[in-house]
């Protein structure tokens, strides 16, 4: 199993898409390593060779902001919204969604599993 940027790289998936597993490597980002290490994006993580290895890890490491520090920047990112209070800085404070998107239905994924309320029938008091 290969290992970039201390991250496992799937070894039966292409290496265009092994990539991605990294934090901050999308599908553009990866054809773009591949494109710069001189790598076909549709050989097998397994087929390739320790140089064609070596070459995608010093691209990846030495270029990009991955994993912890890309981490970090976002978190960094929302908290300077947050502190300067701005719309999307409440939204996130709220935990609401930030970009737009309507609450009054959906938007369960930020909002968290639905709470559904009873009838709003009171329960008669017992009589002793």
């Amino acid at each position: 199993m290969a290992r970039i940027a201390g991250v496992n790289i799937p070894d039966n998936k292409r290496v265009e898409i092994a990539l991605t597993y990294i934090y901050g490597i999308g599908r553009p980002r990866a054809k773009k390593i591949l494109d710069q290490a001189r790598v076909d994006k549709d050989i097998r993580t397994k087929d390739l060779t320790t140089s064609q290895l070596d070459t995608i890890k010093k691209i990846v490491e030495d270029q990009y902001q991955i994993e912890g520090e890309a981490r970090v920047k976002v978190t960094q990112n929302v908290k300077r919204l947050k502190e300067i209070n701005c719309y999307r800085g409440i939204r996130h404070a709220k935990n609401l969604p930030v970009r737009g998107q309507r609450t009054k239905t959906n938007a369960r994924t930020k909002r968290g599993k639905k709470v559904t309320v009873g009838s709003g029938r009171k329960k008669t008091a017992e009589k002793t």
